[in-house]
């Protein structure tokens, strides 16, 4: 097999984008996953708990190398694809079919894309920044010292424009979401009849649940909301 044409053609590019992204749902249903204790019981030590698991486990540090890398090939083969795809019409119409042939997220891809990485690069500024490299305050479970993650949240949601940049991020995932699953299924080959339609309901029940837990956070913590369920604990 010619690797240079996984990267180089067009299809190479669609296969790129369907397998990393594929590789970033897992880690959004991981990323949700961990950041849901916020809602229940117990919640600031619970959540402590699992994003110190999630800081300090060689596995997890090693994946996240992977997951970095997977955002920018991406993000990198997103963009030469739109651009391959814009430079390949030999015409643009006044009048154009809309959503007759396309949904206007699926030709909005670059559009929704470039505002999730915009999105991205404040979320990273605000919690993995300080996270990794200093700046949070500590608390202390036992004797046994946690990065004070919940109270970070707490003070950066605080303030209502980054609950509203946070929650247009996660609207922005959720169409991006809706047409890239079902995208990513049909450049794979996974069609069969009997199949595809159920794969097309789990995105599309993917691509609204997940960004919506996502949106509830931000407002979770802003407006001091908690699922007050003294057996539910999602505790690593």
């Amino acid at each position: 097999m010619n690797w240079s044409l996984l990267f180089s053609s067009s299809i190479g590019k669609k296969i790129v984008m369907a397998l990393t992204g594929i590789f970033l749902v897992v880690f959004l249903v991981v990323h949700c996953y961990v950041n849901a204790n916020i809602f229940f019981a117990n919640a600031e030590e619970n959540f402590n708990r699992a994003a110190h698991f999630m800081g300090s486990n060689l596995l997890v540090r090693i994946t996240e190398i992977g997951l970095f890398a997977g955002f920018i090939l991406h993000i990198v083969q997103g963009y030469k694809l739109e651009l391959q795809n814009r430079g390949s019409r030999k015409s643009r119409y006044a009048v154009t079919a809309g959503n007759k042939t396309s949904k206007w997220y699926s030709r909005s891809m670059a559009i929704l894309g470039t505002l999730i990485l915009l999105f991205l690069i404040i979320h990273l500024a605000h919690f993995w920044v300080p996270s990794r490299f200093g700046g949070l305050e500590e608390v202390y479970y036992g004797d046994k010292k946690f990065h004070n993650l919940y109270l970070e949240m707490k003070n950066i949601f605080a303030e209502p424009w980054v609950v509203i940049v946070y929650i247009l991020g996660c609207f922005s995932l959720s169409w991006h979401l809706l047409h890239g699953v079902q995208s990513a299924a049909q450049t794979l080959g996974w069609t069969n009849k009997n199949f595809f339609p159920m794969i097309k309901t789990i995105g599309i029940v993917f691509s609204i649940l997940v960004p919506l837990i996502f949106a509830l956070m931000p407002l979770a913590m802003y407006f001091g909301l908690q699922l007050d369920l003294e057996n539910i604990t999602l505790l690593f």
